[in-house]
């Protein structure tokens, strides 16, 4: 009597079952590699490269583009103010150079604002009443000031002061004094070569500008001064009251 054949199992063969959960799985996988894809196109694309790799479609990855990012550059600021632990360090040097130069007498230290530093000298410490030409005993001072400054990255800008007592001649204002003796002192450090030219400028005010009311008399010894305003070198903003030098 024949052998029947026997007759496979109902349902599909076991090896079809395992290729469908592979052809499950790499749906799947290709699914969250496009969702992926818009996210990080760089990330994508290597992937991309790294699966061909593995089933062997080995190809010369395409460039993937990339640009750094343009970021736009802040606006360049007119001016940059001088921060106040920059000023107060300085204003303190200058405090402590004057005392070791044994200055303090003559020449005085007063902080303005938080970049500029003024140094007030008297009027008797320079010049002889009424005059414009530097006293011979005040050079002395006037190089050791220099030497304190010259250091620093400042413009240094000297002024010209007086009270409001009447000059006598009719051809001569205390304007034309207060002018006179800032350029004297200017000049003085430029023939000297003491203090660079472009660092300095000169300005006379007259009695407009005065420490006091010029009711007294020791009021108007105050206000007969000259200053030298010591500002940090940077760009002076629109808004700001520009100083002319005076030639000599």
């Amino acid at each position: 009597m024949a052998k029947e054949p026997e007759c496979p199992p109902p349902g599909l063969p076991m090896w079809m079952a395992t290729y469908s959960d592979l052809v499950t799985l790499l749906l799947t996988f290709f699914v969250l590699l496009l969702t992926m894809a818009s996210m990080d196109p760089t990330k994508f694309e290597q992937a991309k490269t790294s699966i061909k790799d593995a089933f062997g479609w080995r190809t010369t990855a395409a460039p993937v583009p990339f640009s750094l990012p343009i970021l736009p550059s802040p606006p360049k600021a007119k001016f940059t103010p001088i921060p106040r632990e920059t000023a107060v360090p300085r204003f303190k040097r200058i405090k402590n150079d004057l005392e070791l130069a044994k200055l303090q007498a003559q020449v005085e230290a007063v902080q303005q604002d938080n970049d500029s530093i003024i140094l007030r000298i008297h009027e008797s410490v320079l010049f002889d009443e009424g005059q414009a030409t530097l006293n011979p005993a005040s050079y002395p001072i006037l190089r050791k000031v220099a030497d304190i400054i010259r250091p620093l990255p400042m413009s240094m800008r000297i002024e010209g002061h007086t009270d409001s007592t009447p000059m006598a001649g009719a051809t001569t204002s205390n304007w034309d004094l207060s002018v006179a003796r800032a350029v004297a002192v200017m000049s003085f450090y430029h023939r000297g070569e003491l203090f660079a030219l472009d660092r300095m400028s000169a300005a006379g005010y007259g009695d407009t500008r005065p420490l006091a009311p010029n009711t007294t008399k020791d009021n108007m010894a105050k206000n007969r001064r000259v200053d030298f305003v010591l500002r940090s070198n940077r760009t002076v903003a629109e808004d700001s009251k520009p100083v002319t030098p005076i030639p000599f």
